[in-house]
């Protein structure tokens, strides 16, 4: 499974770009409100640091305006993918950019039906936002499970992001049930490495070889 993170904020990213682990990112309105700096000049560093895809949102409702924007966020750099909200007018300019070769996210999904659109549509990723779905009292996991059966049945191409990803649990259902991406914020992927048996490990090790009196080097 990718890593996408979901943010905005470059030192963030850099500092996990740094451990390899990091396979993309994810940016939308509101993370670029809190970053407190332009849309263009922030989506264009994190192209600098990260190789993979980027997805940079347009924030057009009709279709002509969302290409228009579109053209614009294409010639940042070749890893830009456009986020286009699941509507009639995103999935048609999905269609339009697919067809020009172009990566596309499909955003705000919250059914199997609506992911279902989206890959017939030629979209690259959908993102289907499973802690938004929780908080209403559905499953969000078996909306994943759900999405996953139907590309699976039909070998779409269109990969499945999960978003809305608040905690590991999140991470670890979306592996188990196979999900081809996960974008999460900054300090959820961070959670990730801690374990307090690790960390009790750890301080063992270091008092033990406090013990031997020694130093390596």
């Amino acid at each position: 499974m990718k890593f996408f993170v979901d943010t905005a904020d470059t030192k963030e990213i850099a500092d996990l770009a740094a451990t390899g682990l990091l396979d993309g990112v994810t940016t939308n309105p509101t993370l670029i409100h809190k970053s407190g700096r332009k849309f263009l000049e922030v989506v264009e560093e994190i192209c600098s640091i990260v190789p993979g895809p980027v997805s940079a949102e347009v924030v057009a409702l009709d279709h002509e305006e969302m290409m228009r924007e579109a053209a614009i966020l294409r010639k940042i750099a070749d890893n830009v993918a456009i986020k286009v909200p699941l509507t009639v007018d995103g999935l048609k300019t999905c269609k339009k950019l697919s067809d020009e070769g172009v990566m596309v996210n499909v955003t705000l999904c919250f059914s199997a039906n609506q992911a279902l659109l989206a890959a017939k549509a030629g979209a690259t990723f959908i993102s289907p936002f499973v802690g938004r779905h929780d908080d209403i009292g559905f499953d969000g996991m078996q909306l994943i499970a759900d999405i996953r059966q139907i590309y699976d049945n039909y070998d779409f191409g269109t990969e499945i992001l999960v978003a809305s990803v608040r905690h590991p649990i999140h991470v670890l259902e979306s592996a188990k049930i196979g999900a081809d991406v996960m974008t999460a914020p900054p300090a959820v992927i961070r959670s990730l490495f801690k374990h307090p048996l690790t960390d009790k490990g750890i301080e063992g090790f270091l008092a033990d070889w406090a013990k031997t009196g020694q130093s390596i080097g």
